[in-house]
């Protein structure tokens, strides 16, 4: 099982997860087998377990290690069944700790004469390492993958119990914590580790797969790369000036830049062999780089060695900064060297509450966000099942003209989460997101943040271009996209239950330029009557700005383009019979001031409307506002519906939006036939 390196550093205070040392060593899956007492004669076969070690990608390790082989069959050599481990061989410093990556150099390469006929390796007694220890994947006859890491944890340390390693040193268990990493980090951070493993105390097991399950949290950068050439020595230097270095990225091997320090004189000869074995005359990166940093031809070889390279940072063009040699692995394929990215850990579905808040817990969480904005702190609140959630800049100004702030964002969507959270349940969501509030930028982001807080729903889904996107329902999801300075919540028109199927559409009434809300609401009433001419329901709702939305039901399965297409001809009526005010052109340079855009092309998989009962980014922090037809007919003003004003709003009126979430769907097979109709007539 592997680990994701997400782009944030994950918490070290999540009771969902264990934390253990992230050492700098070589992955290894041990393998032990008891001893063979007898043959079937009754003559005695083996007195030792049988140890053997393979690295990640199938290396045997078993003859580099003869120290740790010997320590580990002390250790097990009364089992009864066969007993598999995984864990890291480390290279050991003078106080017996856990050193680098660049020290086990020493086990693996470096030869002495007369040293093991088979392998040529470094006597353990001039450069130590042991085995640590950090899962139990069987045991006898049990296989313990299906087991939660916790669960699996305990079979491991009764092992450790029941059968005690002769030396500590050379066999180990890793430490570990239960839901608070900060201890360890604190000592990593004094000893110089390379930082810490996350793993979802839940996860079972997963065989040779990646999972955001196990994360990295790294506290020095360092990852492999496949090594494509060499540079000429300048100066007194012998040998090379620098390696050229590739990853894999987007189908091909890229260049990933250079690295010319971290090299000793015998590593430089040693590497250099190695170099002229493979030369070739082709460059074996695309595209070929156009300019290397050191002088000269660059001489290119075949991409069979893989490098660990220490660096501060990639940049956006995939180039290394300040990078530094460690030395050569063969514990990994050079097709497996991917350039460096992070990855969004993906939150099991098990852990996503989806209930709504009763008026009681409401009441709690608001109280929670007025204590922390009046004393102007950052924290954590509780919610509801338990969970909690970081907010920070409650008394930011968001509103500046009505003087609300973020505080009073994430109160009015805790508030609202009864009414809003059905509407986008189980719905990818985009976020506007306006960090500096609704005066400064803002942006779309179709991408979940990475990572995302557990508890907090994401998927990828199939044939999209977006790594993973939020999923409504949660009441944490809710908040946290608050937290986010997401004002508005914008869901697609379909669910994870059938993306490819709208089950409902709008036509949004935009105002251009001059235009006055009174012309948006003879244009909702033309469109009104159209529907009505076909018998089809259509639910009005203010846009929380200066527009309105119609939105129209559809029965399960309705392609994206139907739905389309039935509001691009309700839209068109309207237009062609009101073209002083009405208009669907779609070049915004042609539409004239004082004009409708009767839009229909937002019903496209993908985009987006801000819901009912959204907020916006409006100056008066408007709400995206159900209405009745009647109401629509009384004339009302975008500044009737706010944050402050639609609680009470909603103890009056009720959720107008649930005949529209209810609704079983326009018959628009029925409306089109009843359009040829009239047409003939």
């Amino acid at each position: 099982m592997l680990a994701t390196l997400p782009s944030q550093t994950p918490s070290l205070n999540d009771k969902a997860y264990v934390y253990e040392p992230k050492v700098d060593g070589i992955r290894a899956i041990v393998e032990v087998l008891p001893p063979l007492r007898e043959d079937a004669t009754g003559g005695k076969l083996a007195s030792k377990p049988s140890v053997r070690f393979w690295s990640r990608n199938g290396n045997d390790k078993t003859a580099q290690f003869p120290d740790i082989v010997e320590a580990i069959g002390a250790w097990l050599k009364k089992i009864k069944a066969p007993v598999v481990l995984d864990g890291e061989i480390v290279a050991l410093d003078e106080d017996m700790r856990p050193a680098g990556f660049q020290r086990l150099q020493h086990r693996i390469h470096v030869t002495v004469p007369g040293f093991n006929s088979k392998k040529q390796i470094l006597p353990p007694d001039q450069q130590p390492a042991a085995f640590i220890a950090f899962d139990l994947l069987r045991n006898g006859d049990d296989d313990l993958r299906n087991l939660s890491l916790t669960d699996r944890r305990k079979h491991l340390e009764a092992l450790f119990k029941a059968h005690r390693p002769p030396s500590s040193d050379l066999v180990r268990l890793t430490p570990q914590s239960v839901g608070d990493g900060n201890a360890l980090m604190k000592q990593a951070r004094e000893e110089n580790w390379e930082g810490l493993m996350v793993k979802l105390a839940r996860s079972p097991y997963r065989t040779a797969k990646r999972s955001p399950e196990w994360m990295k949290h790294k506290l020095t950068k360092q990852d492999e790369f496949v090594v494509v050439g060499w540079t000429d020595p300048g100066g007194t230097r012998e040998h090379f000036g620098s390696l050229i270095l590739g990853a894999h990225d987007k189908g091909g091997l890229r260049y990933a830049g250079e690295v010319g320090t971290g090299f000793k004189s015998a590593e430089l000869e040693r590497v250099m062999k190695m170099l002229f074995r493979l030369e070739t005359p082709t460059c074996p990166l695309n595209p070929k780089p156009k300019i290397l940093s050191a002088k000269g031809t660059p001489h290119w070889v075949r991409p069979q060695l893989v490098a660990q390279v220490r660096y501060s940072e990639i940049t956006d063009d995939g180039r290394l900064r300040h990078p530094a040699y460690l030395g050569l692995r063969d514990d990994k394929l050079p097709k497996e060297v991917k350039l460096p990215k992070a990855e969004a850990p993906r939150v099991p579905k098990a852990v996503v509450n989806n209930s709504i808040p009763s008026a009681k817990d409401i009441d709690a969480i608001v109280e929670q966000l007025d204590f922390l904005e009046k004393a102007r702190k950052n924290g954590r609140i509780s919610l509801p099942d338990g969970d909690t959630i970081e907010v920070t800049n409650l008394h930011k100004i968001f509103w500046p003209k009505i003087k609300k702030t973020k505080g009073d964002l994430i109160r009015f969507y805790t508030k609202i989460s009864p009414f809003i959270l059905p509407v986008v349940d189980n719905r990818p969501l985009v976020m506007k997101r306006l960090p500096n509030g609704v005066e400064g930028p803002s942006f779309y982001q179709h991408r979940a943040p990475e990572p995302v807080p557990a508890g907090v729903r994401i998927e990828t889904l199939p044939n999209d271009d977006v790594p993973a996107r939020l999923i409504g329902g949660s009441l944490k999801t809710l908040l946290y996209m608050a937290q986010l300075a997401s004002i508005s919540m914008d869901p697609w028109f379909s669910t994870m239950d059938d993306l490819d199927s709208a089950d409902q559409v709008a036509i949004d009434l935009d105002p251009q330029p001059g235009a006055t809300f009174s012309q948006i609401l003879d244009c909702a009433e033309w469109v009104e009557e159209e529907l009505d001419r076909v018998k089809i329901d259509g639910f009005p709702k203010t846009s929380g700005s200066e527009g309105l939305h119609i939105y129209i039901p559809l029965p399960p399965g309705t392609p994206y383009e139907a739905g389309m297409l039935f509001c691009q001809i309700i839209a068109t009526m309207v237009a062609a019979k009101h073209p002083k005010v009405a208009t669907v052109e779609r070049m915004v340079r042609r539409r004239k001031d004082g004009t409708i855009y009767v839009d229909y092309l937002q019903n496209i998989q993908g985009k987006t409307l801000a819901c009912a009962y959204s907020a916006r980014g409006s100056a008066f922090a408007g709400v995206s506002t159900p209405l009745t037809w009647k109401e629509v007919r009384q004339r009302p003003k975008p500044q009737d519906f706010t944050i402050d004003t639609i609680h009470a709003r909603l103890k009056k009126t009720g959720d107008l939006w649930e005949k529209m979430r209810k609704h079983k769907g326009a018959n628009l097979l029925g409306a089109i036939e009843k359009l040829r109709t009239k047409a003939r007539a």
